[in-house]
């Protein structure tokens, strides 16, 4: 009986969008920025892995928003924010352009968040939106 050792394959990290036209198209402040390097050391998350940003339905508003790390799929788009890089399916995205992502402390609390500007609405809570 031979054993053979199985390798894992990591994909290689997706190149980032270098279209001018889409510069600025999402993004991360430094403050968030720093909270995600945090979080990957923190976590041990594996560099070939990036943060997501996903539009889901759901929340009060219509609409919520959801931040993992996740690898690069067909059809993401990638963007380099701060040095660190983001992914966003096409559907998620169509809701998310021209959006910057803060990370905020205060005295209600922690957390990131989304100054988007294709937003018509969000619920009291501030954790959904509708466009």
């Amino acid at each position: 009986m031979s054993t053979e050792a199985v390798v894992a394959e990591t994909k290689p990290a997706p190149e980032a969008i270098s279209d001018p036209a889409m510069a600025g198209a999402l993004g991360l402040t430094e403050t968030a920025a720093e909270k995600v390097r945090e979080i990957r050391e923190a976590e041990t998350i594996e560099e070939h892995y990036a943060l997501r940003v996903k539009v889901m339905g759901g929340g009060c508003s219509g609409f919520q928003y959801d931040l993992y790390f996740d690898e690069h799929a067909e059809g993401d788009y990638v963007f380099d924010s701060q040095g660190v890089k983001l992914i966003a399916d096409q559907m998620s995205f169509m809701y998310l352009m021209g959006t910057n992502i803060d990370y905020v402390e205060g005295l209600q609390g922690s957390g990131f968040k989304f100054n988007n500007p294709n937003t018509t609405g969000s619920c009291g809570c501030g954790s959904s939106f509708s466009v």
